[in-house]
C-alpha cells in the first residue's frame, strides 16, 4: 500500500511539474491617464471603480497573466492619498478631491493582485505634469501651483525641467514614498523623459543649460540629466527596499543604425538617445535598472521598425537584466496586417525562441475586453494554458 501510495505521489508530483510553464514574465498595462484602462470614466463611485478593477484584474488573471503594471502617478498627481501630490481628477473628475466614501484605490489593487499571486508594478510617469494645459483639473496644492518656475510649457502640455535638481529631488521624494509605505513588487516607468519632438518645436530649457550646462552639449547635458534621475531613483529605492525591481519601457528603438554602429538596422523618425534623451543601454549596462520592456508595436517586416529586426537587436543589449517585449494589441484592427490572427501568436512565439528574452506586456487592458482576432482564447487555451512563475532576478537583495 505504501509502496502504491508513493507511485501515485510522484505521478502526481509530475504532472503538476509539467503542467507548470518556465518562468516566463506575462503582464498587461492599466493605463489611468484620460481613463483609458481605468477607472472607464471620471466620477464613478467608489463601488464601481472597484468592481471594475476586480472585472479588468478577473480577465488577466483568466487569459493566464502573472502582473500588472497599473499607472498610479499618470499627471504629477495620485491614486493613492500623498503627501506630495494632489488625488488624480481621473479619480473623482476634480483634481485633489479624495474618493468618498473614502478608501485609497492603490492600497486596494496591490491586495486583489496580491490575492490572486500576480505582482503589482506601480506604474508613474516621471515629468508630466498638466496633461492639457487650460483644461486639465489642477489642484492649488500641485506642485507647478507651489513651484511654477520647476515648469515648461511644450505643446499642450506642462513639465517638469529635467535640468532642474530642486525637480529632480522631489520626483525621487515622490517614488520614495510609494516604495516605503506600499508593498509594490515594482516601480516601472514608460518612455516619456524629454517629450517627443513636435516638428519646428525647441524644448524651451535654455535658461537651465546655461546655469548648468558646463561645457556640455545641449542633447549630452540632457542625457545627463535623465541619467541623473535614474541613479537617483535606482538608489532610494534599493536603499528603502532593496527587493523592489525597477524597470523601464522606452520607445522601441533606443538609436538608428546610420547614427550609431551599436545601433538597430532600423529608420526610426525619433529614438531614445537622440529625441528622448533616455541613454537606456547605459542604465542596462551599469546595473540602474533591473528590466526594460521596450514598445514593440510594430509588425514583422515594418518599413521603419521591423519586429523581427528589434527583438533580435533588445536580447543581444539587455546586458544581463531582464527584457520583457511590450505588444501593441492596441492596434488590432487598425490595418490589414493587424486583423491578421496568426500577427500576435507568431510575436509570442518569436519573443520565446530569442535568448535573453524573459517575457512580454501587452498594451493595453481595455483591448483586451473585446477579444480581439481572438488574441484571449489564444493565450487561455495555449500560449497561457499553463501557469507560469515569475522569473527571478538573482542579483536582487532579497529582505
Amino acid at each position: 500500500m505504501i509502496k502504491i501510495t508513493n507511485l501515485f505521489l510522484f505521478v502526481l508530483a509530475t504532472q503538476l511539474l509539467s503542467a507548470q510553464a518556465k518562468p516566463e514574465f506575462r503582464a498587461v498595462w492599466v493605463a489611468t491617464v484620460d481613463n483609458i484602462d481605468w477607472p472607464s470614466q471620471k466620477g464613478l463611485s467608489v463601488d464601481s471603480q472597484k468592481a471594475e478593477f476586480i472585472r479588468l484584474i478577473n480577465l488577466h488573471q483568466q487569459n493566464g497573466m502573472n502582473a500588472l503594471i497599473v499607472q498610479v502617478r499618470p499627471a504629477t498627481d495620485a491614486f493613492y492619498p500623498s503627501p506630495y501630490e494632489p488625488w488624480s481628477e481621473w479619480l473623482s473628475g476634480v483634481q485633489g478631491k479624495p474618493p468618498s466614501p473614502y478608501y485609497d484605490p492603490l492600497q486596494f489593487m496591490i491586495t486583489e493582485t496580491h490575492k490572486r499571486g500576480m505582482e503589482f508594478h506601480a506604474w508613474c510617469n516621471p515629468y508630466r505634469a498638466d496633461f492639457k494645459i487650460g483644461t486639465a483639473s489642477i489642484a492649488p496644492s500641485h506642485i507647478t501651483r507651489v513651484h511654477p518656475d520647476w515648469f515648461l510649457p511644450y505643446g499642450d502640455k506642462l513639465y517638469f525641467d529635467p535640468g532642474n535638481k530642486a525637480a529632480q529631488a522631489f520626483v525621487a521624494d515622490v517614488i520614495g514614498d510609494i516604495v516605503r509605505r506600499y508593498n509594490v513588487d515594482a516601480i516601472h516607468f514608460d518612455d516619456y523623459f524629454y517629450p517627443y519632438r513636435i516638428a519646428g518645436k525647441e524644448f524651451p530649457d535654455s535658461v537651465t543649460y546655461k546655469l548648468y550646462g558646463k561645457g556640455l552639449t545641449t542633447d549630452d547635458w540632457r542625457r545627463s540629466n535623465v541619467d541623473s534621475i535614474i541613479v537617483s531613483l535606482n538608489r532610494i529605492i534599493k536603499k528603502i527596499k532593496p527587493q523592489v525591481k525597477f524597470g523601464i519601457s522606452p520607445f522601441g528603438v533606443w538609436r538608428n543604425a546610420d547614427k550609431d554602429p551599436r545601433g538597430s538596422n532600423t529608420k526610426a523618425g525619433q529614438t531614445n538617445y537622440d529625441d528622448l534623451y533616455a541613454d537606456i543601454l547605459l542604465w542596462l549596462e551599469k546595473g540602474w535598472i533591473d528590466y526594460v520592456a521596450p514598445q514593440l508595436y510594430w509588425e514583422f517586416g515594418h518599413k521603419a521598425a521591423p519586429y523581427e529586426v528589434l527583438i533580435d537587436w533588445w536580447s543581444k543589449h539587455s546586458y544581463g537584466k531582464h527584457c520583457y517585449i511590450g505588444l501593441g494589441i492596441y492596434r488590432a484592427g487598425s490595418s490589414d496586417i493587424w486583423k491578421d490572427s496568426t500577427l500576435i501568436p507568431r510575436q509570442i512565439e518569436l519573443l520565446r525562441k530569442t535568448p535573453n528574452i524573459q517575457g512580454m506586456i501587452f498594451f493595453s487592458s481595455k483591448t483586451f475586453n473585446k477579444n480581439p482576432n481572438g488574441w484571449n482564447d489564444s493565450l487561455r487555451l495555449h500560449y497561457f494554458k499553463d501557469p507560469a512563475a515569475i522569473p527571478a532576478m538573482d542579483w536582487l537583495k532579497k529582505k
